[in-house]
């Protein structure tokens, strides 16, 4: 999502000219961010997950919505590379945090 967000950042604003080669560049990551000081949507959406996942936690374990979440399904798995489920990224989240 951060890459997506920068490429829409890029082509908002456009090139910048250097001063002292006179050359025309790409901004960089710093000079987009310096350019639009709002949050980064990819960490709004990180913490807000978070936060969503806690109100899970305290609805109960006969929610349904909790039972989503911490439950397994108890099927035959298919073939090939496991898909990534959102309780994997928020655990990651909170090793990274």
């Amino acid at each position: 999502m951060r890459v997506f967000e920068n490429k829409v950042l890029r082509k908002i604003f456009g090139p910048k000219r250097d001063e002292a080669t006179r050359e025309w560049r790409k901004l960089n990551n710093e000079g987009l961010h310096d350019l639009y000081p709002s949050p980064i949507i990819f960490r709004v959406k990180k913490s807000r997950s978070v936060r969503w996942t806690g109100h899970v936690e305290h609805m109960g374990k006969s929610r349904g919505v909790c039972r989503v979440l911490v439950g397994k399904p108890e099927r035959k798995k298919p073939l090939g590379k496991p898909r990534l489920r959102w309780v994997y990224d928020i655990k990651m989240v909170l090793q990274e945090a």
